[in-house]
Parts: C-alpha cells; structure tokens; sequence
C-alpha cells in the first residue's frame, strides 16, 4: 500500500512522466538525471521516501536491478540514503550539516570546561569569560564556483558574488579545468550537485559543496510565453542533463504539450531541429542559432543559483570554512 502511494506522488509522478524510453539517452540516465533534478530543484524533498525500486521498475519498465544501481548512484553522491527495513530517502543534507557543526561546537564547549577546571575556574567564572570573548576577526575565504560551460559557470559566480562578505573571492572554473588542477588555493569549491562525485574524487582535499540550480529570470519568463501549441525542440549537449532539462521545461511550461528532447548527436538531430517552431538549447550549443530560418525562434536554458540553497547550503559552508586554517594560495584558475 505504501509503496503504490509513494509511486503515485505528484512530486515521483512528475519525474517519471519526464522519461522518455524511445530518447538515444539509456533510460537508467534518465532516471537518475531526473532525480537528481527533483532533488535539487526541491520537487523531492528532503526527507521524502522515495518508491520501492520494484515499484519504480514496474513504473518506468525497467528492472529492478538498473533501479537499484541508480539509487546506489545516488546514495554513493550523497543525495539520498537507505534505511534498513524502511526504504530510500531524500537526504537532508542541510540538516545533516548543521547536525555535524552541532556536534563540533558541543565537542569544543567540553574541553573549554574540561579546561577551566583545570585551571580553577568555576562555571560562573568561566561563563564570564565567554560572553566578554571577541570573535576572532573574519579572515576571507577563496571560494571556486565549478560546472561544465565556463560562460555560464561565470554567470553562477556572478551570481554567488554578491551573497559574500567584503574580502571574500570567488573564480570560475571547468570541471576540465579541475581535473588539471586548477582548483589548488581555493577554500571552498561550489558546484551542481551533479558534479560533486568527480569533484570529490579530483579535488579531495579540498571540501565541495552543492548548488541547487534553477533556470534563470529570462529563461523562466521565455518558457511561461511559449504558445500551447508550439512545437518545442529542447536540445542538451550532454545524454546526461537531457531529463534534468525536460524536467525543467515541463515545470515551468506544464501548457506546451509538444515537447521533443533532443541530445546532441542523435541520428535525426538536424530534422528535428529544422522542423521545430522553438528551439531551447543548453548552454554550449548557442552556434545552432547560425541554422535557424527566418521565424524559428530560439533561447538559451541557463540557470543561477536558486537563493535558498544559497541561504541553506552555500552560505553556512562559507562561514564554517572561514574558522579553519587558511588554504595557501599558490594557484588560482
């Protein structure tokens, strides 16, 4: 009973209704692709059961052995976790963190008693002396914004800029630049949580923090002007951000009804692109605007930052990275 009402959530229902099994993306991408979307976008949130994966199988028509490889996916990126005898859940991963910071202050408040005792202080005593400490003055942290198109990882650090204090830096950079490199002398990284996985393995020692993304003012405003009955191409560079896109389409343009995915080196990708009436293309493939007719129009899906995982996430990372021991800056991207 439980399992069939977890399938029929709106929220689930949704997601699946983005899959598309005749796409040239393997539907296991898909499905992870939207989920991820769900999660970030706040459509699933945290702490919200996912369906059982023989549910979810029988749903999407796939097996249960590739739905359970992409919630390990998932649980391994950290977006979701299993509970023994009960299911897969959305992880409260800002509640996870700030239950870590917690549990930090709790440890050193110990050894501050432990050391006043030591040195004879009694409680009132040493409560006195708390409340007449001065904060350590605020050092400024180096923070690197991470994604696939550097013109548009530009756009998010933009962004992000003006959320931080006076002192406070903030580069952009390619997950390629990453992998050669290029985020030594940073404090803090921020990414899509798509990205976190690989970041984590190429920049371990250097703590990564996701980003929830959202599409952007113009292209929000561009999606809700869009006619009923236009025919719509959505076109993604990458197999994998073809359903996070479509997921995207269909929650800020639930009235266009003829929607059409496209990934970027399909068979047909040059029919489909010729015969449409709107093309929504991805960030990176603005050149296929040189190959519209006269009356096709066009518009870039781009995202920024969504302000409450800013508030939530982004923020306290700052702020608990900005008590530790600075990182030497011997690079920058």
């Amino acid at each position: 009973m439980n399992e069939n009402r977890a399938e029929l959530e709106p929220s689930v229902e949704r997601i699946v209704q983005a899959i598309d099994p005749a796409s040239s993306v393997p539907v296991s991408v898909q499905l992870r692709g939207a989920l991820e979307f769900g999660i970030a976008s706040g459509e699933l949130i945290a702490g919200q059961r996912l369906p059982s994966v023989r549910a979810l199988a029988r749903r999407v028509g796939m097996s249960p052995v590739t739905v359970s490889t992409v919630y390990a996916a998932l649980q391994a990126a950290g977006h979701v976790e299993g509970r023994a005898g009960s299911g897969t859940y959305v992880r409260a991963t800002g509640d996870t963190d700030q239950r870590r910071r917690l549990a930090e202050i709790d440890a050193r408040v110990a050894e501050l008693v432990a050391l006043g005792r030591a040195a004879g202080l009694s409680p009132a005593e040493l409560s006195l002396r708390v409340s007449m400490a001065q904060p350590a003055p605020r050092r400024p942290v180096c923070l690197l914004m991470v994604g696939n198109f550097h013109d548009a990882t530009e756009s998010y650090a933009a962004d992000l800029r003006a959320h931080l204090r006076d002192g406070d830096s903030i580069a952009a950079a390619t997950l390629a630049d990453v992998e050669a490199g290029g985020a030594r002398g940073h404090d803090l990284i921020l990414a899509p949580r798509t990205l976190l996985s690989r970041l984590r393995e190429v920049a371990p020692d250097i703590e990564a923090v996701g980003v929830t993304l959202i599409p952007n003012e113009a292209t929000r405003v561009a999606l809700a002007t869009l006619s009923p009955d236009a025919r719509v191409v959505g076109y993604s560079y990458f197999p994998g951000f073809v359903t996070i896109m479509k997921t995207g389409i269909q929650r800020f343009a639930p009235h266009v009804s003829n929607l059409t995915m496209v990934v970027r080196g399909d068979d047909d990708e040059a029919r489909r692109i010729a015969d449409t009436e709107v093309l929504i293309y991805a960030s990176g493939a603005d050149y296929l605007r040189e190959a519209l007719a006269p009356g096709q129009l066009a518009f870039e899906y781009r995202h920024t930052p969504d302000a409450q995982s800013v508030r939530t996430d982004v923020l306290p990372a700052i702020e608990s990275c900005r008590r530790t021991t600075p990182r030497r800056k011997d690079a920058a991207v």
